[in-house]
Formats: structure tokens, C-alpha cells, sequence
């Protein structure tokens, strides 16, 4: 796994917080090795969801699927850790995308876990691999630098754009 692929100059990576929760830990009290493997599927989705405005096929103008995934240990989380997933796009092939994505512990950026996951393009309907469309592809390449979600509830809530209607 390429080590420069967390830090490719992009300012602000996109982010997703996310509690460890008690059931993912093992007889270790760490998280348990194949949960990160969740985790990693819970960013790549964060994130697709930003890129393409959807995560399915007809929001993406694509389907996808993971044909590869190396995962590296640095350190373990335990139970109501924070761990923020870091996503960014690494590669956009001919059929193929790759992101990486780098678990620190939150608030401390105490590193835990790399993943490099290469997903291939793919007919939704004939299920043979398929050119990544040209606005997939662009919108792949720009990423989603600075976009934060929070689904551990760590950090305030945004100002609505709008005023909330009353009850």
C-alpha cells in the first residue's frame, strides 16, 4: 500500500466519525479485526454518497463492485473510541476506482488503521465490468475535500439554512 496515498496534497480530506460500539469489540477488548472491514464500508459509502449525490447505481450513473481490499493495523480502538474515517480517491482506471481510507482516533489523530479498496465498474444488469462513466470519473477525481458526517455525534450540529417549521 502506498504510504503517500493519505496525505496527496487535497486540504481537507472528506471525514466520517463513527463510535466503536461494545458488540464490536472482541474477547481482546479491541475492535475485532473484521469490523474494520464495516468500517471501511460505511466510509466508502459516506463518501460515494457526497461524490455522486446518491449511493445507488442511477444517482452514481454506475454500479459498483470491491474486487480488492489490503487493510494495515497500527494500533487498536477499544469500546466508545470515536475513530474518524479519512476517504479520498486515489485512482480512477478504465473500470476501476481505488480509495484509500485512514482510521485515526478522534479528537487525539492517534493513527489506526489503513485500507486501499479497489472497486471495478460494472453493468448493473448484465453484471460484466464496464468503463467508468466520464462524469463518474470527474466527479471521483474531485472528491469531496472538507465534507464532514458525524455519526458519532461528537461535534455541534450545523445552523439550518432554513428556520425549522413549528410543530
Amino acid at each position: 500500500m502506498r504510504e503517500s496515498a493519505y496525505d496527496d496534497g487535497v486540504s481537507a480530506p472528506f471525514r466520517v466519525l463513527l463510535r466503536v460500539r461494545y458488540g464490536e469489540c472482541d474477547a481482546q477488548h479491541i475492535v475485532f479485526n473484521a469490523r474494520w472491514g464495516d468500517y471501511v464500508d460505511v466510509a466508502a459509502t459516506e463518501y460515494t454518497r457526497a461524490v455522486f449525490g446518491g449511493v445507488d447505481a442511477a444517482a452514481a450513473g454506475m454500479d459498483w463492485r470491491l474486487v480488492r481490499q489490503v487493510l494495515e493495523w497500527r494500533a487498536p480502538a477499544r469500546f466508545d473510541d470515536v475513530l474518524e474515517a479519512r476517504v479520498r480517491t486515489v485512482a480512477v482506471g478504465t473500470t476501476s476506482f481505488t480509495l484509500a481510507t485512514e482510521f485515526v482516533r478522534w479528537p487525539d489523530g492517534a493513527a489506526l488503521v489503513t485500507a486501499e479498496t479497489v472497486y471495478v465498474a460494472v453493468d448493473p444488469d448484465a453484471g460484466g465490468k464496464r468503463p467508468v462513466p466520464d462524469a463518474s470519473r470527474r466527479a471521483l477525481e474531485a472528491g469531496a475535500p472538507g465534507q464532514l458526517v458525524d455519526q458519532a455525534g461528537v461535534t455541534p450540529p450545523a445552523a439550518p439554512s432554513q428556520p425549522l417549521p413549528l410543530a
